[in-house]
C-alpha cells in the first residue's frame, strides 16, 4: 500500500512582492504529508486545459525578438513564456502599463504561476516560468533543495492550477507532463509538483499514492499562502526525502499573525539559504 506524508490544512493571507529574476536564453517559450478533509466537489475548473486554449492576450503580443539574451545557467536553452516579464514584480508592472484586464484567464493564470514560485521559494524551490506549444502543460521547472547539505538538488517540473476545484484528473495531466519533459528533465530523480488553490481531495491524494512518478501537491493561495504539502512515497524513494516533514509555523502579515507550512529535516525547521547581498565600498 502507497502512503502519502502530508501537512495539516491551514488558511491564512499573505502577501508578498518578487525581485526581478535572470531572463533564461530563449528556446520555444516560457519566463522564471497532506490534511485528510475531503471537501465536496465544486463547480468546473476556471482555468482552461491545455486543449481549450484562450485567445491570446496583450501579455503575450508584444514581440520580444530585438531584446538582449542572457545566458542560461542550465544545460539547455530554458524555453521562456514571455520576455516582457520574468517575476510578480515585472508582470504587475507589465500589465499595468499594457492596461491587461485582471479578470482574464491570461492575467489570472499567469499572476498564480509568479505568486507560487515566490511562495515556494520559501520551502526551498528555484523556479522559473516556461511553456509555449507541444509543452505537455508544464509550467514551471527549476530544482528543489530540501535536505540541509545536499550537493545535487533534486530536479522539478510544475503545472499551477487556479482553479475552483481539486480533481484528480489534474494528477494524469501531470503525469503526462513528465512524457513530455524538456532535455535535462527526463532522468530520475525529477520531482513532479502540482500546485493548487484548493485542498486535495481524497479522490486527488489516492491518485498521488497509486502514481508511479514522484509527487508533490501544493496548496497556494493567490495571496501566496502555502497552506498545504503532500508527497508520495515515490518522491520518498527517488528523491530521498526520508526524513523529511512538514509542520506550520507563525509568520507575521501585515502586522497580524499568520500561520503557514514549513518544511522539517529530522525535527527541526528547514530554512532556506539567504541571498547574499553585495555592499557597495564608500568613497574615501
Amino acid at each position: 500500500m502507497r502512503r502519502l506524508f502530508f501537512s495539516r490544512p491551514l488558511s491564512f493571507l499573505l502577501r508578498s512582492t518578487a525581485s526581478p529574476a535572470v531572463i533564461p536564453r530563449r528556446a520555444f517559450r516560457a519566463s522564471a504529508p497532506l490534511s485528510t478533509a475531503n471537501p465536496s466537489e465544486e463547480a468546473s475548473p476556471s482555468q482552461p486545459t491545455q486543449s481549450e486554449q484562450p485567445e491570446q492576450s496583450p501579455i503575450e503580443e508584444e514581440s520580444s525578438l530585438e531584446q538582449p539574451l542572457e545566458t542560461s545557467p542550465y544545460t539547455f536553452a530554458l524555453p521562456l513564456s514571455s520576455t516582457n516579464h520574468n517575476s510578480l514584480t515585472t508582470f504587475l508592472s507589465y500589465a499595468s502599463r499594457n492596461n491587461v484586464d485582471p479578470t482574464s484567464t491570461v492575467y489570472i493564470g499567469t499572476h498564480f504561476e509568479y505568486t507560487a514560485i515566490l511562495s515556494l521559494s520559501r520551502l526551498c524551490f528555484t523556479l522559473h516560468r516556461v511553456g509555449g506549444r507541444s509543452d505537455y502543460g508544464i509550467d514551471l521547472l527549476g530544482f528543489w533543495s530540501p535536505i540541509p547539505g545536499q550537493t545535487t538538488p533534486l530536479k522539478v517540473l510544475g503545472q499551477c492550477k487556479s482553479t475552483k476545484s481539486s480533481k484528480p484528473s489534474y494528477i494524469r495531466e501531470l503525469e503526462g507532463a513528465f512524457i513530455g519533459a524538456p532535455p535535462g528533465w527526463r532522468s530520475r530523480g525529477v520531482i513532479g509538483i502540482l500546485v493548487a488553490e484548493k485542498t486535495a481531495t481524497k479522490g486527488v491524494r489516492d491518485a498521488i499514492g497509486r502514481s508511479k512518478w514522484p509527487m508533490v501537491y501544493v496548496v497556494c493561495s493567490k495571496e501566496g499562502m502555502i497552506s498545504q504539502m503532500l508527497w508520495n512515497q515515490k518522491a520518498v524513494e527517488e528523491g530521498g526525502l526520508e526524513g523529511l516533514g512538514v509542520g506550520s509555523k507563525h509568520r507575521v502579515v501585515d502586522g497580524e499573525q499568520a500561520e503557514e507550512v514549513m518544511l522539517t529535516w529530522r525535527g527541526k525547521e528547514i530554512k532556506p539559504p539567504k541571498v547574499k547581498k553585495s555592499r557597495k565600498k564608500k568613497d574615501d
